[in-house]
């Protein structure tokens, strides 16, 4: 039986990223396919047959496929310099809570499943929890199979390298209906728990968030042929634009904002760029100020755009609504769980996604520091023992 720390400590220098520090594990890189087949092996040990489906999500039975199984798991994928714990820890933990369930002798009276979703962070096609949408519908399956990575490649073109056929992504009501009631364990990405207390929580929202592309437009032109007085550059326009943002979230309370990616075309030193767009997330608890905070820093960025003599577009790339988790089935953990707190994240996960078809619930393991999507990302071997264990309690009850 291997415990939480053992089975990251296997993949430690899975996808290692010598340039921005921590991990980058893209979906269908070369790092992540390697953690995938890591998880096959791991769950073929336990005895778990293994399957993946359509849409390239990985499902481990504990028993016999069958409608309304209990569902663990989450996602191996990571941000660009990623931490360690943000994906890889509710997969580890759920297949140490089968080594927990398996050692106290459980017998399962309903199948219990691991899944393994891709894409969860969005990192190469732009669009979170893209695996659970496309199982569940959220996505217009040509907008997906059309999604390209920062190298020009589609999708489906991934897609149909990796073994999937296209014509079958999308929709999937069949393995939906296997999924009766679903857990994920997942790093906490804030400072709810804080440095002591109990070290696992529960689940009881997600802030509504979405992901937005403005591109703004100039004159593309010779870095020291152009006089300042005769520029249209889209690269100063995006500078205000991004302080702009900031200080749109800083008069709503409770919302985030954030532009994360920022990219020039053509890139060059001695080029003024004619186009430069950029990624902006933005989170509220409330979905229509989210919709207002979006209008407000489209209007500021359209009236910075023409100072500078360019124009902008706003385009959605993906919105998921706030979601509360199933009450009845967090009523039911919270039992399981005296004393564990509750809290509310603004991270998306794929929990949220199916929160919308089947009840579905989260729990999360103290990060002492509160920081997540950083190399700092940190969880102390006694937490993921004990989230293991709380996981292993939970599944026991819901079996």
């Amino acid at each position: 039986m291997e415990t939480v720390n053992q089975l990251l400590d296997s993949i430690k220098d899975v996808g290692r990223d010598a340039v921005r520090g921590g991990y980058s594990r893209a979906v269908y890189s070369t790092p992540e396919l390697d953690l995938r087949h890591w998880f096959i092996e791991q769950a073929q040990q336990r005895g778990l047959d293994v399957e993946t489906d359509r849409n390239g999500i990985i499902w481990a039975w504990w028993g016999k496929p069958q409608d309304g199984a209990l569902v663990t798991g989450s996602h191996l994928d990571s941000v660009p310099g990623g931490g360690a714990f943000d994906g890889p820890l509710g997969v580890a933990s759920a297949l140490a809570a089968v080594d927990v369930l398996a050692s106290r002798g459980v017998k399962p009276k309903r199948s219990l499943a691991i899944t393994v979703f891709p894409e969860e962070e969005g990192s190469r096609f732009g669009v979170a929890c893209l695996g659970s949408r496309l199982l569940t519908g959220a996505i217009d399956v040509d907008k997906a199979l059309n999604l390209r990575d920062v190298d020009g490649d589609t999708f489906a073109d991934v897609a149909r390298s990796n073994g999937l056929d296209p014509r079958h992504v999308g929709p999937d009501p069949k393995a939906m209906a296997r999924i009766g009631d679903f857990v994920e364990l997942h790093v906490e990405q804030g400072k709810g728990l804080g440095q002591s207390g109990p070290a696992i929580a529960v689940g009881s929202s997600i802030l509504g968030h979405g992901r937005w592309k403005l591109s703004v437009n100039g004159q593309g032109n010779h870095a020291g042929t152009t006089l300042m007085a005769d520029r249209a550059d889209p690269m100063v326009a995006a500078a205000q634009i991004v302080v702009a943002v900031r200080d749109a979230a800083a008069k709503q309370a409770d919302a985030r904002a954030t532009v994360g990616r920022l990219t020039p075309v053509p890139g060059g030193t001695n080029v003024i760029a004619s186009r430069v767009d950029l990624w902006l997330d933005a989170r509220h608890p409330d979905d229509a100020v989210t919709a207002q905070l979006i209008e407000s820093i489209y209007r500021a960025a359209r009236e910075i755009a023409a100072g500078e003599g360019c124009t902008v577009t706003l385009t959605e790339e993906s919105y998921s609504d706030t979601v509360h988790f199933d009450p009845e089935l967090s009523r039911r953990i919270g039992e399981l769980l005296p004393g564990a707190p509750v809290l509310a994240t603004g991270a998306g996960h794929d929990a949220g996604v199916l929160a919308g078809h089947v009840p579905s619930a989260m729990l999360f393991v103290r990060n002492p520091s509160g920081i997540s999507h950083s190399p700092e990302e940190y969880v102390a071997d006694e937490d993921a023992l004990a989230g293991a264990v709380a996981l292993a309690d939970v599944l026991e009850g819901l079996l």
